[in-house]
């Protein structure tokens, strides 16, 4: 047996859904269907927070500032300042 779900979806993207439905030829249904289908094929790891995609990334590279971490208000400050 098939499941049926319901969903609420903002007028602005109904209208869309139907009118790239009409244009495939296919019932809003179908075209759900096939995003649903689409999104289930994205590897669970693309879904995860960006900042665990990089991890191994993080404290990696050198900005050539030694004292970045604790006065990076100021080396900001004098970026804008400089507008750079």
């Amino acid at each position: 047996m098939e499941d049926q779900i319901t969903i609420r979806l903002p007028r602005n993207l109904s209208k869309a859904l139907k009118e790239r439905a009409t244009r495939l030829q296919r019932k809003p249904s179908e075209v759900v269907r096939m995003a649903v289908v689409e999104f289930l094929q994205i590897p669970a790891a693309s879904l995860e927070q960006p900042a665990e995609r990089v991890r191994d990334l993080i404290g990696s590279l050198q900005s050539g500032v030694p004292d970045l971490a604790s006065t990076h208000r100021a080396h900001i400050l004098m970026k804008i300042r400089r507008g750079k």
